[in-house]
């Protein structure tokens, strides 16, 4: 199952877009405390459509209770300052985790793991949004899986 993991997301149409990504791709959606809206916020729903009620989504109080749900083993963490880009790292195993950080603020370094931080390459910017670059890597990973004959 590929799992991706919303570190304290602030942007509740964000959110909302991803878990529709999720709900595409099979995913698990895990949200890690404190988020900055209410789940019952409009612009979530609105990014999320019709479909958030039929999202897998998790929420969890902190980064360590989440750690007891997701498969560390295969966990990358996605971060502007990584040094593999993310289609160089295998994304293909039958857990992976992505974990991505808010959109104002890097991931702490207490969490992320520095030898599984993956980077999207990009030229003449520092970010992108953050539903984006889940969307490229989650289907990166899909791509993979589905070489690898892996389909759940």
């Amino acid at each position: 199952m590929l799992h991706v993991v919303l570190f304290q997301p602030e942007i509740p149409h964000n959110t909302g877009a991803i878990g529709r990504l999720c709900l595409a791709t099979g995913a698990r959606l895990h949200l890690i405390k404190p988020l900055g809206f209410s789940l019952d916020d409009k612009h979530l729903k609105r990014a999320g459509l019709d479909y958030w009620q039929e999202v897998d989504v998790r929420v969890w109080d902190s980064w360590e209770e989440a750690c007891a749900h997701i498969p560390a083993a295969n966990c990358h963490f996605i971060e502007c300052h990584g040094e593999t880009d993310y289609w160089d790292a295998s994304l293909a195993a039958d857990e992976v985790c992505l974990v991505f950080g808010p959109e104002t603020r890097s991931i702490p370094p207490s969490v992320i793991d520095p030898a599984r931080c993956l980077r999207i390459p990009m030229h003449g910017t520092r970010s992108l949004n953050l539903a984006t670059a889940a969307g490229i890597v989650m289907y990166e990973s899909v791509r993979q899986r589905r070489l690898a004959g892996i389909t759940s």
